[in-house]
């Protein structure tokens, strides 16, 4: 799904499904399009890149390529949280390249009514709303729903 796409639907006159994976960040849920979901790792250790940005955790070793790990905590402004059997690394896929995003936990696969997909609302210049692409109402709560392809922008 692509963020023109998103911006341009009529509200409630698309009623197709769109997969997102959903991912819990503290107490809130993320989802991102699950077309751009390549798989997703249980943790593992994370080897530190001296001089990287304060966001990039570091790298893996996955199947033989490098990858690079980010700490979306960071990324979206929030305090650190310790590591647990629940954290997973999300392999995300960009225009070019891959990258591992660190989550607390992914929660499930959803069918998301692309209608009703609501445009991302005005938060400011704030760094972590260059990643909003929008918000959707789903079983009472409200989830934000992230586009990574703008992280090479940070």
């Amino acid at each position: 799904m692509s963020e023109i796409a998103l911006q341009t639907a009529p509200q409630n006159m698309n009623n197709a499904t769109v997969k997102f994976v959903t991912f819990v960040l503290g107490d809130e849920t993320y989802a991102v399009s699950a077309s751009f979901v390549n798989e997703v790792l249980r943790y593992t250790e994370i080897t530190p890149v001296p001089g990287a940005p304060n966001f990039v955790l570091g790298i893996i070793n996955l199947r033989g390529d490098v990858l690079t790990v980010i700490d979306t905590r960071e990324v979206f402004g929030l305090s650190s949280h310790e590591v647990t059997s629940q954290s997973r690394i999300v392999v995300v896929e960009l225009e070019d390249y891959a990258v591992g995003v660190l989550v607390d936990r992914v929660a499930a696969v959803v069918d998301l009514q692309e209608g009703s997909i609501e445009p991302s609302p005005n938060t400011g210049n704030d760094n972590a709303a260059r990643f909003i692409q929008g918000v959707y109402h789903y079983n009472d709560e409200l989830m934000v729903l992230v586009n990574f392809a703008k992280i090479a922008t940070l």
